[in-house]
């Protein structure tokens, strides 16, 4: 697995210096290296630890592949044959190779014998304007449009338009018109309420004036007879006749039935004719 190690820091000259590497045995550059425009990488610092016999044949080659062509744009090559298993430092100059050229890059080892504990390191370069349209603020930078093509928009103050400064004036006396009859109606509210109490004032009043007549009235001119309360008591109930039997009127009895034959005398002498 990749542990990546980055660098950068920046100098008076705007350009930025960094480097960045691996401790993996095959690694892709475009994880490595900041995708940049301009940048260019100088230094290839690589470590590692050689584990073999002395009597074995062992090459490790730390390489990049050209990623425009074939072959490798950097190939260290160290001959261990004969030798015992050590560890091994080394500084590469490259030159200013580009970003671009950079392909993936691995530790190979050929014949007998192993690489432990590897780190692969490059230092780079470059310039952040490289590009001047990357940032306006670049030396040579231009802007990417004609300001001859942009429309001139002329500015038109609204407050200085008779139209719009008349409309405003109407608008101003409304709101005064508005105000004014607002007021007054409040004003109206105000004595209409004061009417209102003032009459039921007087009225209380002139009840009160008429009640205190009607009581001299009543001293001076009604008879104390008329005024004075009569004593009171209480009435028992009158004695009831006793619930008793009626007896019958045999007198009454006869007379109803001889005015009944008497009518039905009249009634047949009717059809008889």
């Amino acid at each position: 697995m990749a542990v990546l190690l980055a660098y950068s820091s920046y100098s008076c000259s705007e350009i930025v210096y960094g480097e960045s590497g691996t401790t993996a045995y095959n690694w892709v550059m475009q994880n490595i290296l900041p995708q940049q425009a301009g940048l260019t990488v100088g230094n290839v610092i690589y470590r590692y630890t050689a584990v073999k016999n002395i009597e074995d044949d062992m090459l490790v080659h730390v390489q990049n592949e050209d990623a425009l062509g074939n072959g490798y744009i950097f190939r260290e090559t160290d001959d261990w044959s004969g030798l015992e298993g050590n560890k091994i430092y080394k500084i590469i100059p490259v030159g200013a190779i580009p970003l671009e050229r950079w392909g993936d890059g691995s530790i190979e080892v050929e014949g007998t014998g192993s690489v432990e504990d590897p780190s692969v390191i490059y230092t780079y370069q470059y310039d952040p304007c490289f590009d001047p349209q990357s940032d306006p603020t670049c030396p040579g930078y231009k802007i990417p449009y004609d300001p001859d093509l942009i429309p001139v928009v002329e500015f038109n103050d609204p407050l200085q338009d008779e139209l719009v400064l008349a409309e405003m004036e109407r608008q101003a006396e409304l709101d005064e018109e508005e105000e004014y009859e607002r007021k007054m109606r409040i004003k109206k509210v105000k004595v209409d309420l004061e009417k209102m109490l003032g009459g039921l004032n007087r009225g209380a009043m002139d009840g009160q004036a008429a009640a205190q007549e009607a009581a001299l009235f009543a001293m001076n001119y009604i008879p104390v007879s008329y005024t004075s309360s009569l004593n009171g008591g209480t009435y028992t109930d009158m004695p009831m006749i006793p619930d008793s039997q009626i007896p019958k009127n045999k007198k009454g009895r006869r007379l109803g039935l001889a005015q009944q034959k008497l009518h039905e005398e009249m009634v047949t002498k009717q059809y008889d004719k």
